[in-house]
């Protein structure tokens, strides 16, 4: 499933379910709580409202940050600590700068894995 904004980010999902537990209030509220249904919807505005991923480390409070290890290749958006909404680039091929890190300038489309705390 894709949410798709003309010159924005567009955003899929790993599954249905969780598109309806990100998107649907009622679901999001019982799934994660009031507090964290807000804040995932204001994260996926807010990709929603940028040309590209780069643009959401310049916002703060999203505080777009690299994953390592196993999650290599994802990033992950705060939500109230210490959880965080986990994405990956989607756009095929993933693009890449010369150090071969992801170019965060060109990544225009998103998929949601799902939320949870990456530290723990």
């Amino acid at each position: 499933m894709v949410l798709d904004g003309s010159l924005s980010v567009d955003i899929l999902f790993s599954s249905s379910k969780l598109q309806k537990q990100c998107c649907e209030q009622k679901k999001a509220v019982r799934t994660w709580g009031a507090i964290q249904a807000k804040l995932i919807g204001r994260r996926l505005d807010q990709l929603k409202a940028a040309e590209t991923l780069d643009v959401m480390p310049k916002l703060g409070q999203g505080r777009c940050h690299p994953l390592t290890g196993e999650r290599a290749g994802q990033f992950s958006l705060d939500l109230e600590h210490p959880y965080r909404l986990i994405l990956e680039p989607a756009n095929e091929p993933v693009p890449r700068k010369p150090d071969g890190g992801v170019d965060l300038s060109m990544v225009t489309t998103v998929r949601i894995l799902g939320v949870g705390d990456t530290h723990g």
